[in-house]
């Protein structure tokens, strides 16, 4: 049968207990401040996204990731040539799930961990506000003259649509890979106040990375 315990024993003991607490405290510390930073990064200075379809082939494949800038936009306006990266049009579902897994998820989107997305869209900026932009014998025309696009491949041809005058405060998108994209040609010119920021520099897979 055991004796009382020693005084410095129980000391001892009491400082391992708190000792343990102090440490699980510091890493909850560590964690929220981790996620607390993933998230203000997300939300004001830059966000990876994965690309989801084909429709800037051949430049970005699908499931490349690219960065984009949130900060761009608030030093100049968009410029033609830019990839940029919108809300979907017409996709205006409010997130209803706990703020924990909000804040989870946005965590992995930051770094670009999460399942490819629908709720945005990436294309290229080929007209700007004011800009009267049409699709013409497989040329893009913007105010009646040949939009010289280097980044499309040899012998890419452009299915004519009909002459818009881009609104202002907007830009007129298009999907390099033209024969297989979304954009502008179809859902109209798109308002800046959705577009998320300009795709700068693609990061994975990690042999292709490259400034955009």
């Amino acid at each position: 049968m055991s004796g009382p315990a020693l005084a410095s024993e129980v000391v001892d003991s009491d400082r391992e207990r708190w000792t343990f607490v102090a440490f699980v405290r510091e890493i909850a510390v560590l964690v929220v401040t981790a996620l607390v930073i993933a998230v203000v990064v997300k939300t004001f200075v830059a966000q990876a996204f994965y690309i989801p379809s084909g429709s800037m082939l051949p430049q970005l494949q699908i499931n490349d990731r690219v960065v984009v800038s949130k900060v761009s936009y608030r030093l100049h306006d968009p410029r033609r040539g830019d990839i940029v990266v919108f809300d979907a049009p017409g996709d205006e579902q409010e997130d209803t799930s706990p703020l924990l897994e909000q804040a989870f998820r946005s965590v992995i989107q930051s770094i670009g961990l999460s399942p490819p997305s629908t709720d945005e869209y990436i294309k290229r900026v080929v007209a700007l506000p004011g800009e009267r932009v049409e699709g013409h014998q497989g040329k893009v025309l913007v105010d009646g003259l040949e939009l010289v696009e280097p980044y499309l491949p040899p012998g890419v041809a452009t299915n004519d649509f009909p002459a818009v005058v881009v609104p202002p405060e907007t830009v007129f998108v298009m999907g390099d890979n033209r024969s297989n994209s979304s954009d502008s040609r179809i859902f109209g010119p798109v308002p800046r106040s959705t577009v998320v920021g300009r795709a700068f520099a693609r990061v994975w897979p990690l042999d292709h990375t490259s400034f955009l």
